[in-house]
């Protein structure tokens, strides 16, 4: 049997185990999407132009946005007028305090079946190690996967700095193998390569945030993996 096929078997049997209310919540309750991370998540567009692909793929209406924050600093204008503005993107904020500190909290108070990240620029920025740096992305995982056995998570490979990239070249080249030792079928993780190919003189704006065209390439980058996941967890749903 296709795998595909398995998937929808078994979210039929799901759906026939549970009562009658159960089964049409489940049916009507969009796809939760956290994204998730520091300034180059909150005053920045690529969110705004992930959802432009959503919207363009048919799915706007079946998913939605979560987190704490509602914002669009940058003035962000996609082509959906109506996006999604719904964010847990703080600026500033280091991977390792929102690991050990915050994000248990924000994902009780808005759960998510996906979780989309960048972080470790502001860990770099005040020395913390690339150890460290991974141990809290374990951490983050760890805390995802009590919140939600299931979730699905991207994890972004950290876009350049104009300025001593060299810790992050260190990071990214950390992160597909403790991606890859992470994975599970149930909860899989994914990274979305922001890093090759961005142009830290041209894609960001002021040694650190993205440009225009920075926002572009991590939507690029991802975009399909994210619509990946929202089919997959629909076909999951039986939806």
């Amino acid at each position: 049997m296709h795998f595909s096929s398995i998937l929808s078997a078994l979210g039929l049997v799901s759906l026939a185990l549970a009562g009658p209310v159960q089964v049409a919540e489940r049916q009507t309750q969009k796809l939760r999407i956290m994204p998730l991370g520091d300034s180059i998540t909150e005053i920045t567009c690529w969110r705004a132009f992930v959802w432009d692909q959503l919207a363009q793929a048919g799915l706007a209406d079946r998913v939605q946005y979560v987190g704490s924050q509602n914002s669009n600093p940058q003035g962000c204008r996609p082509n959906t007028p109506n996006w999604d503005q719904r964010h847990e993107g703080h600026s500033g904020w280091l991977a390792i305090d929102i690991a050990n500190n915050y994000l248990a909290n924000w994902l009780r108070s808005t759960p998510a079946d996906i979780v989309m990240f960048m972080l470790g620029t502001n860990d770099v920025f005040r020395g913390r190690s690339t150890n460290d740096i991974i141990n809290a992305y374990t951490r983050m995982v760890q805390i995802m996967r009590a919140a939600n056995p299931r979730m699905k998570i991207i994890v972004d490979l950290v876009i350049p700095l104009s300025f001593n990239n060299g810790p992050i070249t260190q990071l990214n080249a950390r992160i597909p193998e403790w991606a890859r030792s992470l994975n599970t079928t149930e909860s899989p993780i994914v990274i979305a390569d922001c890093y090759t190919g961005f142009n830290a003189g041209s894609d960001l704006r002021d040694g650190v945030h993205p440009s225009l065209s920075g926002d572009r390439l991590i939507a690029s980058r991802v975009g399909p993996l994210l619509l990946n996941y929202v089919r997959q967890a629909l076909e999951e749903r039986g939806q």
